[in-house]
């Protein structure tokens, strides 16, 4: 069934002027968007309980170096012992506390990744301690965007590489008002 060239010319002109107006509104919507970054880095640097985290991290992780650091030293002791037994020891003797010693070396490394592994216990630490940071700054970030109306909020300190950007569009400042952080560069005159 043929369809009469009017009827093709005007599905034609309506298909076009619908696809159109759905071209305009898309344009439309995505001029509407409204985009925003903040410095991490920045809101972190100036967070007193980052700075008592990163502290406290700081600390335990000297602690567990310096055990690190003991339990290194008696396995070469221990290996040094050995060597200079050896002599007297017979071969099984000999085979047995070389055994004990690498036992004391694999136990070594266990411990170690206990600690500083993925999933060790300075992961662990990290998270319960910066998680409460994150979750302040993020819920800061999320009022800020609402009250300035903006749809994305991206991060400059992030893996996000920004090659440009116009500090017209930075809010880390608000996200900081909002923190309750004054900007140090700012005087309050008391007079």
């Amino acid at each position: 069934m043929k369809i009469p060239f009017k009827k093709n010319i005007a599905f034609t002109f309506s298909t076009l002027f619908l696809v159109g107006l759905f071209a305009l509104s898309s344009f439309n919507t995505a001029s509407a968007q409204r985009f925003g970054f903040i410095d991490s880095q920045k809101i972190l640097e100036r967070l007193p309980e980052y700075s008592q985290a990163n502290t406290e991290l700081e600390e335990m992780t000297k602690q567990w170096k310096a055990e690190l650091a003991k339990k290194e030293q008696e396995i070469l002791d221990s290996r040094t012992k050995l060597e200079a037994e050896r002599v007297l020891l017979t071969e099984e003797m000999y085979v047995e506390k070389q055994k004990e010693v690498q036992k004391k070396e694999g136990d070594l490394i266990a411990y170690r990744e206990s600690i500083f592994g993925a999933n060790g216990m300075l992961f662990k630490k990290r998270r319960e301690l910066i998680r409460p940071i994150q979750d302040k700054i993020m819920e800061a970030v999320r009022i800020v965007s609402l009250q300035k109306k903006l749809h994305f909020m991206f991060d400059k300190a992030s893996d996000l590489h920004m090659l440009f950007y116009d500090d017209t569009y930075n809010f880390t400042d608000f996200v900081l008002e909002e923190l309750g952080i004054q900007d140090p560069n700012i005087s309050i005159d008391k007079g």
